[in-house]
């Protein structure tokens, strides 16, 4: 916990923050208003200690200033003359407590610890609102495969750091589930974990998200804005696609890990900020590095510990695990979950999953919703699984001409789309690609209709 202590007698102040000191908080001391504010401004301080009466700018004048913050302290008042309406006064303008001088070290101690807890609540319920609400829908790791049991072992063994981890791997492998795992273990999980896509999100408004803006920053910023990074202070942020991150932000980004402070857009200020970082991308950034479009000395900063996930297909022994877990994620309420006949599973174990375990979520919802029995059928797979004679040389004969491989391409996407009753973005995720892609291959092959 941050406090400062603020005290025109010097006395005072070094007697005040040898106590709390002393209780294991990191403690700064001021002995003038204005300094005071610049100091708030530029460091996240949990609590404030502030005298009631000073020169030049008096406690009762620094609360406001104090409270009207981006991510205020909590303000605990010192007063050498107890006053009934003076007390009143300051508790009207957001004060959290007063504490009498000479001031008593149990009282004082309760008394910051109390005002610092109701602060952590205040700046969890405000990450809180920073993300968006939606069920996490894959929650478990599913790794009965040795290659899952050393990934989970190093999870194991760098959650409790603070090291930044570098986490690597296919699209729909579970990154973004290894980034909550770690988090959720660590000693940082009473903080939400802030995800941010890299990927989505325009240059400027990235830098923005992550490091805040000042009113008039640009065109829209009517207000002041702490950026995830000032909100989530103590926490983690979790970098998702940070292989698309441009030039200027790896280089404002490299400087936040290095030094520990950042400047919000528009401002001038530097602001101190304790954040893990864990990011993740499906790019190797080795050679992204070596072609010059990753900054090398931000690649060595992220990749202190690499968790590299292994695609699907070279861990088979997890495929039955994950199919039984979503076949009762999504069963219907109030009826059991479907199982699969025995040669729809031998099917599913050996398709080659492009799309990994995204793509096992996505096509066992797909079948859970459309097969009718409660035995799921190789009928009942998606035709991206299934076998089928069009696929095959002509007629499927042995001795037949195979076909072109652009036309198996385009009978496999028609009986996608036919499959999904034509929802593009549901035929994209079944075949393992984008709906972008979709949309070229749809029109090369001439199927608009």
């Amino acid at each position: 916990m941050r406090v400062l202590v603020v005290d025109d007698d010097l006395s005072i102040c070094r007697l005040l923050e040898a106590q709390l000191a002393a209780e294991g908080f990191a403690v700064a001391s001021c002995c003038e208003g204005r300094q005071a504010l610049e100091m708030a401004a530029n460091t996240n301080f949990d609590v404030v200690l502030l005298d009631l009466v000073m020169p030049g700018m008096s406690g009762l004048e620094m609360l406001p200033e104090l409270r009207a913050m981006a991510v205020p302290p909590e303000v605990v008042m010192i007063t050498g003359q107890p006053d009934v309406e003076t007390a009143i006064e300051a508790m009207k303008l957001d004060a959290y407590d007063y504490v009498v001088k000479p001031v008593d070290p149990p009282k004082l101690r309760q008394v910051v610890r109390k005002a610092g807890e109701r602060r952590r609540l205040e700046r969890e319920n405000q990450a809180l609102r920073h993300v968006v609400s939606k069920v996490d829908r894959v929650s478990t790791i599913i790794g009965v495969s040795p290659q899952m049991r050393r990934v989970l072992e190093i999870v194991d063994r760098v959650a409790a750091s603070a090291a930044p981890v570098l986490i690597t791997g296919e699209t729909g492998t579970g990154k973004g589930l290894i980034a909550k795992t770690i988090h959720r273990r660590s000693d940082r999980a009473g903080i939400p974990l802030m995800p941010i896509n890299c990927a989505g999100i325009q240059e400027a408004l990235l830098e923005s998200e992550l490091f805040g803006h000042e009113k008039g920053a640009f065109t829209g910023a009517q207000t002041v804005k702490p950026g995830l990074f000032e909100v989530v202070d103590g926490g983690t942020v979790f970098l998702d696609e940070i292989g698309e991150m441009s030039a200027t932000m790896q280089a404002k980004l490299l400087q936040v890990l290095d030094e520990g402070h950042l400047r919000r857009v528009g401002g001038t200020k530097l602001r101190q900020v304790d954040v893990r970082i864990l990011a993740a991308t499906n790019r190797d950034l080795k050679k992204e590095v070596l072609n010059g479009r990753f900054r090398q000395d931000l690649f060595y900063r992220l990749n202190v510990v690499r968790v590299e996930l292994p695609p699907l297909r070279e861990r088979r022994d997890d495929i039955p695990g994950l199919i039984d877990l979503y076949l009762k994620r999504f069963a219907p309420q109030s009826e059991p979950p479907k199982n699969l006949s025995p040669r729809a599973l031998q099917y599913l174990k050996d398709h080659s999953w492009p799309g990994n375990v995204r793509e096992v979520s996505n096509v066992i919802e797909g079948v859970v919703l459309m097969s009718r029995g409660s035995t799921i059928q190789l009928d009942d797979l998606p035709p991206s699984l299934r076998p089928s004679a069009d696929l095959l040389p002509d007629g499927g004969g042995e001795e037949s001409e195979p076909r072109p491989l652009a036309e198996i391409q385009r009978l496999h996407i028609l009986r996608t789309l036919s499959w999904t009753q034509g929802q593009k973005a549901r035929a994209a995720r079944l075949l393992g690609i984008n709906v972008k892609t979709l949309n070229n291959k749809i029109k090369a092959y001439g199927i608009e209709s």
